[in-house]
């Protein structure tokens, strides 16, 4: 997951950006989201049990939040989704409120930024920042001084209903996959739609 150079003064890597150069994650489509908490090694969302998540608290506000978010963003719709003890994965779809579609097929446009912020309205990183940013608030409030989030998160621009299907698979068998690989199984994933998105 840390790709690039660790950084001394601030604890972090520097990584190297996940998102494709030139997309733009403001137009319509499904995306493949995967959020961690700070510290991968700690439940910090509940537990897996017989093949099950149950969250606690703060699970329940992450799970709350990601509910929430067509309430702040009416062009979202939002498909398969799980919180996990470490890490949540969801589907985010961006509509055309004329007329919905599921997947839309992968292309570049010309970035738009925001000129202040640097940050596309209403495009997929605005909308899990505002997402990430609610918990935060919350969980600051119940634990000061704890870092909840990793900075960034993951991405995969959904292509086809074919992806679509197995990436919904993937996300409703997570639990079940949990005492496989509980530490790793993330990274694995990760790397593997790296893969196949520069395919």
């Amino acid at each position: 997951m840390s790709s690039g150079i660790f950084n001394l003064y601030t604890g972090y890597h520097n990584r190297r950006s996940n998102r494709l150069c030139g997309y733009d994650y403001s137009q319509p489509g499904s995306y493949f989201i995967t959020i961690c908490v700070h510290d991968r090694t700690e439940n910090m969302f509940g537990n897996v049990v017989n093949g099950a998540t149950v969250l606690n608290e703060v699970g329940e506000y992450a799970k709350k939040a990601w509910l929430d978010m067509p309430e702040h963003y009416p062009d979202v719709k939002l498909d398969e989704f799980m919180v996990m003890p470490n890490h949540l994965h969801g589907i985010i779809r961006i509509c055309n409120l004329v007329g919905v579609q599921h997947v839309e097929p992968l292309q570049k446009r010309e970035p738009r930024l925001n000129q202040y912020q640097h940050v596309i309205p209403h495009s997929i990183g605005t909308i899990v920042r505002g997402m990430k940013s609610a918990v935060t608030k919350w969980f600051r409030q119940k634990y000061p001084g704890t870092i909840l989030w990793q900075r960034d998160y993951y991405d995969h621009v959904i292509r086809d209903e074919n992806s679509l299907y197995y990436i919904r698979k993937y996300i409703r068998n997570n639990p079940l996959s949990w005492m496989e690989d509980s530490e790793n199984h993330i990274d694995h994933e990760i790397e593997e739609f790296k893969i196949k998105r520069n395919a």
